[in-house]
């Protein structure tokens, strides 16, 4: 399975936590972090970070369900 990672640059506020989190997944870039891919294997960092981000700006979906950041 795949999930679809996603930031909202206009929300982001580039505070590294997701980077910080999964370097392999998240990088900073300018102003604002980003995916390195938009579609990951099936990754429990990701969910890390979607939970960590300040301004939840991050989202992981699986299919159309949003899963991260978890309640």
């Amino acid at each position: 399975m795949t999930w679809n990672v996603e930031i909202e640059p206009r929300q982001c506020i580039a505070s590294g936590s997701c980077a910080a989190i999964a370097p392999e997944l998240f990088v900073l870039d300018g102003s604002h972090a980003r995916p390195l891919h938009d579609r990951i294997d099936e990754d429990e960092r990701a969910l890390d970070a979607a939970d960590c981000c300040p301004v939840l700006a991050l989202t992981v979906r699986d299919g159309t369900e949003v899963i991260g950041p978890r309640p």
